[in-house]
């Protein structure tokens, strides 16, 4: 740090501070960018498994039985319980409560001696904001594709099964693709909000913007260049998230026109 003639902008704004840790914002911005993105993925795929849990039926028994208590219920407990309780708190109980359960140098229940020990070290943070940020995010992807599942008329499903499709094919090849574009805009909004709350997993430690920010503020007292650099980053990463959301529906229902 130097401090002895320092540049400011109108008077006020100190770029140098922003320039100096430029390598520490933009290893936040990768890490930040990285962990949305896989966040995602395993999010949708787990939330689509838990909406298919929650439309599971069947008309006799014992499968009457078992989608009720082995699928519905506990996918409905699931989401609720991932819904109605904060994102912070639950990114704090994975990371010091679950997490050591699974890995721990002594009695981790997967991963145990020194791998565990290097895991945590290196990467405990990492592991426990994406598992925690997957499993939220998946309690509301899964409401928004039973939603666009449940908003596809029965008719569509009686036509593919009069044509000799399977359950599946049919939820495959003419259900899914029809909800995904009436999903799409509720998935972007998820996802958007998803990419603003990684910034809740510096609370234990993850180098991700939001921490790179509080180590500058911390190191020249100063909060507005930090705060406001970190603030602008991730408007612009949500500004173009938005266009291409946009773009993907336009294109959609260029589709649907043709």
């Amino acid at each position: 740090m130097n401090d002895s003639n320092p540049v400011e902008w109108f008077g006020w704004f100190r770029a140098d501070i922003l320039v100096e840790y430029q390598a520490l914002f933009w290893k936040g911005a990768l890490i930040t960018v990285g962990m949305t993105v896989v966040c995602v993925l395993m999010g949708c795929a787990l939330g689509l498994m838990i909406a298919l849990a929650r439309l599971a039926d069947a008309r006799h028994a014992p499968w009457k039985a078992v989608c009720r208590y082995l699928l519905r219920w506990p996918s409905t407990i699931y989401v609720s319980f991932f819904r109605g309780t904060p994102l912070f708190v639950q990114i704090l109980l994975m990371h010091f409560a679950v997490m050591p359960l699974f890995v721990h140098p002594v009695d981790g229940l997967l991963v145990s001696g020194d791998l565990a020990r290097t895991l945590k070290q290196d990467h405990g943070a990492l592991m426990s904001g994406i598992a925690a940020l997957t499993l939220n995010s998946a309690a509301y992807i899964s409401e928004v594709f039973r939603g666009g599942i449940q908003s596809i008329s029965r008719g569509q499903r009686f036509a593919g099964m009069s044509l000799g499709l399977t359950p599946v094919q049919t939820m495959r090849y003419i259900i899914f693709p029809q909800a995904f574009r009436r999903m799409l805009p509720p998935l972007g909004n998820n996802m958007i909000s998803l990419l603003k709350d990684t910034s809740l997993v510096s609370a234990i430690g993850l180098a991700e913007m939001a921490y790179a920010a509080r180590t500058v503020a911390g190191a020249y007292g100063r909060y507005w260049e930090p705060y406001l650099a970190v603030a602008l980053a991730y408007w612009l990463m949500t500004f173009l998230l938005t266009i291409g959301l946009r773009k993907l529906e336009q294109h959609l229902a260029r589709s649907d026109r043709m």
